[in-house]
């Protein structure tokens, strides 16, 4: 087994996405159990870099990979890349086995269409299976807490955009 310190973060883009009211985006997971309102199965739509590829087009293919809708613009960047490792549980199953967590870029957009826009279902093995709109303060709580310290970052990243 490889040592998790010795594996590489997989380069990643996160979305915090805004409707007009202020509110953020989030989903639930599909491949993991979830009782409805419960802790650690929401999360903000992220994804894969892909090579040579810039980290804005990447949050806006991410975007329409996974929530069905490219009806967003970018309308801020949190300043610094952030990473995060996987729990042990996790490692050697999660992300392929390859990476021991994930150094991302965080963006925040403004949804720019409608809820029939977003379309989970899209994807032939699609990664949520409900969407909700919250406020940027309950992240933190909605997360898996591997993930709950980057919610609190981007909770007070992006808090002028939920205004």
């Amino acid at each position: 087994m490889t040592t998790p310190a010795l594996l590489p973060y997989r380069p990643n883009v996160g979305a915090v996405l805004f409707n007009r009211h202020g509110e953020v985006f989030v989903a639930r997971r599909a491949d993991l159990p979830n009782a409805e309102g419960a802790p650690g199965g929401w999360q903000l739509p992220q994804g894969g870099i892909d090579e040579g590829e810039d980290p804005r087009g990447a949050v806006l293919r991410e975007l329409a990979e996974e929530i069905g809708t490219d009806r967003a613009e970018i309308i801020g960047e949190h300043p610094h890349w952030l990473t995060y490792d996987l729990p042990a549980d996790l490692l050697g199953i999660a992300l392929g086995g390859r990476y021991r967590g994930q150094r991302q870029r965080w963006f925040a957009l403004r949804f720019l269409g409608e809820a029939a826009d977003i379309r989970l279902d899209l994807d032939p093995h699609p990664e949520f299976d409900a969407w909700r709109w919250v406020a940027l303060t309950e992240l933190p709580a909605l997360a898996v807490p591997f993930k709950r310290p980057i919610y609190d970052i981007l909770a007070a990243s992006f808090a002028a955009f939920a205004r």
